[in-house]
């Protein structure tokens, strides 16, 4: 088991290297250029996609009855545009104005002092003090004491403001009606292309009259918004240093 850790230890800065090399070479080659955009694609055939499977109630059979215009298992009235089937997109309205703030402060003090002492034990105070060396004294034999102190200061705030709109292709209808949706929007300004990625299950009733629904209503929500380029590069540290700080034991 040890040798394999250490050929794990040693194969893993080769590895970083040899792929810190290859995206070396693809920013050399980009040199002077903007950062490429990639293409559209169908989000079940991207890597890493996999079909949303939850527990589902049992199915209600309707009863079709031709002389009412409500059907049994209907949940509108009337039919919308609203997004409801596979390729329908409807928009996610992302807004969230976060603010977290916590302070604390813990003081730790404790004084202990112990004492033990045998100036007459049955005559064998007498025997003690000829096992003893000379300058001990049977009468204070232990004297000990001990003093810890802790303090410990934190605090953190955290402030997060987007608002941001992106949308959404139902991929998948759940056996009950639940819809999975995926969006991915892409922005270039300048050298730097912002990535906004967003999927979930929503209802079909949550979606508003104007085919929009807020993130908040989306279960399972992820939620990811990033970037890449020059900007993002300089806000990275090499990849020698994410190594050594992955690998480095102290």
């Amino acid at each position: 088991m040890r040798a394999r850790h250490s050929r794990i230890a040693y194969l893993a800065p080769l590895l970083a290297l040899s792929l810190a090399a290859c995206g070396t070479a693809t920013k050399l080659s980009q040199i002077g250029e903007t950062p490429p955009m990639t293409t559209i694609q169908d989000p079940q055939q991207q890597p890493g996609y996999r079909p949303v499977s939850l527990p589902m109630p049992q199915p209600i059979t309707g009863e079709r009855r031709p002389s009412s215009l409500w059907q049994a298992g209907s949940r509108a009235f009337f039919k919308d545009q609203r997004a409801a089937n596979i390729g329908d997109i409807l928009t996610v309205l992302i807004t969230f104005d976060e603010k977290a703030q916590f302070d604390n402060n813990t003081q730790l003090q404790r004084a202990g002092t112990s004492q033990m002492a045998i100036p007459q034990l049955y005559g064998l105070q007498t025997q003690i003090a000829k096992i003893l060396p000379k300058a001990a004294n049977v009468a204070d034999l232990v004297d000990t004491s001990g003093k810890s102190s802790q303090n410990a200061t934190t605090e953190v705030k955290r402030e997060e403001q987007v608002s941001l709109s992106v949308a959404a292709e139902v991929t998948q209808v759940l056996p009950n009606g639940n819809l999975v949706v995926n969006g991915r929007q892409e922005i270039r300004v300048n050298y730097e292309v912002r990535e906004l990625q967003i999927a979930g299950v929503i209802r079909p009733q949550d979606i508003s009259s104007t085919n929009t629904i807020n993130y908040y209503k989306l279960a399972e929500a992820r939620i990811s918004y990033g970037g890449r380029g020059q900007q993002t590069d300089m806000q990275q540290p090499r990849v020698g240093q994410q190594v050594l700080d992955i690998i480095n034991p102290f």
